[in-house]
């Protein structure tokens, strides 16, 4: 049985990555409207996996007997300056997505929920691989210096090339 404190934060975590969803999903419109369509596809990619992640913490909640609550999303920024500015966006916000789920963790340690800890491992380990993805692509715009020309236009074929792959704790057996 899901511990009561723990189930409210895995809950509140599940809102966190359909808002991330939510998020990465303005950020591809907002790419595909100034004409960066493998940006848009790099923050579609986004947008699908955080649905996995709130998908694996829902699933979670069930398999344990805890009852998953969905709540309001709320809104989401739907303009930036730049595709740095857009990058540097999706560093700040994978940060603190990693605070949240450490919070977790450092929860369900204290709680002494041990199966909790380990479904967690895996989402510090995905959240590693974020943070780092992010800030590799703000290092490549800002080796282009002003983010326009040939540069920019070869990142951008370059991240239309992404695609998605179903998170494996989804994968079916």
């Amino acid at each position: 049985m899901l511990n009561k404190k723990v189930e409210e934060a895995l809950n509140a975590q599940i809102n966190a990555e359909m808002w991330s969803a939510y998020l990465y999903l303005s950020m591809s419109a907002w790419c595909a409207a100034d004409g960066k369509p493998g940006m848009a596809n790099w923050f579609e990619v986004q947008f699908q996996e955080e649905q996995d992640h709130a998908r694996i913490l829902f699933n979670y909640v069930i398999q344990r007997g805890g009852r998953v609550t969905l709540r309001p999303i709320e809104a989401v920024p739907t303009e930036w300056k730049s595709a740095l500015d857009v990058m540097e966006s999706t560093l700040a916000h994978e940060q603190k997505v990693t605070a949240l789920i450490n919070d977790l963790f450092a929860l369900s340690t204290a709680e002494n929920d041990y199966a909790t800890q380990s479904m967690l491992k895996w989402f510090i380990d995905e959240q590693v691989e974020e943070e780092e993805n992010a800030q590799n692509l703000i290092d490549s715009l800002r080796m282009l210096g002003d983010g326009s020309g040939y540069g920019l236009y070869m990142l951008d074929k370059e991240l239309a090339a992404r695609s998605y792959t179903q998170a494996s704790p989804l994968a079916k057996a």
